[in-house]
């Protein structure tokens, strides 16, 4: 059974959390970025690491990206959206979109180090926990998302 391609929504929308990428690492922060959209595919919020910015260990991408869509639609539930990130979330992160209540996670680049929604941990489908279990589809533009982090940390070495 082979895996099912990308679609063309999918594909745009990782570019544009790859932007946002881009622009974390430009501002010298871990180059991720992530997206949530609607129902209807609109972008509700994005988000990029900040936690240097920040001083705030909690900005990641993704609660960045929830914390900015939660507040468009003046709901801490995001029931209905999709979250579209381009490094598998961390545990931190991989909790945020179980409390949102987000069904379904597009990822990028697998984490092999730090990964909850799959390659270390599968907090994400853990049905032991009490929220309703998301779809999660890895692997959209994995390699130019692994090769913007690559950059990142030898322009540091």
């Amino acid at each position: 059974m082979g895996t099912i391609p990308p679609t063309e929504h999918e594909l745009t929308l990782m570019r544009a959390a790859l932007a946002l990428a881009r622009q974390a690492a430009a501002e010298g922060e871990i180059p991720v970025g992530a997206l949530v959209v609607d129902a209807e595919g609109q972008v509700i919020g994005e988000g990029r690491n900040a936690a240097i910015a920040h001083e705030d260990p909690t900005a990641h991408a993704e609660v960045n990206a929830i914390r900015e869509a939660a507040a468009a639609r003046g709901d801490r539930l995001l029931e209905g959206c999709t979250l579209v990130v381009t490094l598998e979330p961390c545990v931190m992160c991989a909790g945020t979109i179980l409390a949102a209540r987000i069904p379904r996670v597009v990822i990028g680049a697998w984490d092999e180090k730090a990964g909850a929604a799959g390659s270390v941990y599968d907090l994400l489908r853990d049905g032991r926990l009490p929220h309703p279990v998301p779809e999660v589809r890895g692997g959209v533009l994995a390699a130019e998302s692994a090769q913007v982090l690559r950059e990142f940390f030898a322009a540091r070495r």
